[in-house]
């Protein structure tokens, strides 16, 4: 670990891993630990020439250690996605899609939740690495689909660098499985967040001259993705289920969702209302013109893509 204009060298194992790095946290100042480098090295050897790109500030080099089992769970390759249907709104058990969703498995075989890989993931600075072992994992589970059913990939705009060479694999991968284009929608998450929206369109671009479909989710949750539309012009965007909570009762909400439907229509974008709780919601959905629908009151997701849903009144 390099503090100031002096330089340590620490050995840490299984046994003081821990203690060590608490104690190196206690000692260094704010502003020190913001300024400190820190280098894993294995072996009793001193750092080399090669090493020096893999030098990480001590804040990231804690927080990839903390995260051991995630880059465990990325070398094993315990990913699986869990599927959760998209359905006609006018009749539910007619299953458009399905949503894949990412899951880890633990080595006792219990599940691990996205929320705690995306946020370790973010810590370590290896989104780019769960990002695509996410999309793999999803199109690896479109082998499951029944036929004719269309498969949304989540991605995460933040995580794609360089579209060419982030989104080959995913491409290949595709292409090996045998799976349609036109067949995969790749869905925008966390769009709202995107600091580059040029970069993003680019993203899309690569996708589009693939033969794939794109879906813009959480719309109506703030202006940017509104801002988004006319940049990234979706073949779908999906209504943030906030909005959609309750949707039947409020009429704020009614008249932004209303809205929405209408001005997709006239982009012919497809709409697909997500975060469906009860019949009510369903009901006005229906109604005002949404064509897809999503969410718990249909179906939860699941480990196998279900091949039936309930026809909901």
């Amino acid at each position: 670990m390099h503090r100031g204009s002096g330089a340590a060298s620490v050995r840490l194992d299984d046994a003081n891993r821990e203690a060590v790095l608490a104690a190196l946290t206690d000692a260094l100042t704010a502003n020190e630990r913001a300024a400190s480098r820190a280098l894993l090295h294995v072996g009793d050897g001193q750092p080399g020439f090669d090493d020096i790109g893999r030098v990480t500030s001590f804040a990231e080099f804690c927080a990839l250690d903390r995260s051991t089992w995630l880059i465990d769970l990325l070398r094993e390759e315990r990913f699986t996605s869990w599927f959760q249907p998209i359905v006609e709104a006018a009749d539910t058990s007619r299953i458009f899609a399905q949503e894949a969703l990412l899951r880890g498995r633990a080595r006792d075989g219990s599940i691990i939740s996205p929320g705690a890989i995306f946020e370790a993931a973010n810590d370590a600075d290896l989104l780019f690495q769960v990002d695509l072992a996410a999309r793999l994992s999803a199109l690896r589970g479109a082998a499951l689909l029944p036929a004719g059913q269309v498969l949304f990939v989540n991605f995460s705009p933040a995580a794609i660098y360089d579209p060419v060479y982030c989104l080959q694999r995913t491409v290949k991968v595709v292409d090996k499985l045998g799976l349609d284009h036109h067949s995969v929608v790749f869905e925008i998450v966390e769009s709202g967040q995107a600091q580059d929206p040029a970069h993003l369109r680019r993203v899309l671009e690569y996708y589009r001259g693939q033969g794939f479909r794109v879906a813009l989710d959480d719309v109506g949750a703030g202006f940017s993705q509104l801002n988004l539309l006319h940049l990234l012009r979706p073949d779908f965007i999906k209504i943030d289920m906030e909005l959609v909570r309750d949707v039947h009762q409020d009429p704020y909400k009614a008249m932004i969702v209303r809205k929405l439907i209408e001005l997709a229509d006239e982009l012919s974008i497809t709409t697909i209302a997500e975060g469906i709780e009860s019949l009510d919601e369903l009901a006005w959905l229906r109604t005002n013109g949404a064509r897809y629908v999503q969410g718990y009151a249909i179906a939860r997701p699941a480990p196998v893509p279900l091949a039936i849903t309930p026809a909901l009144g």
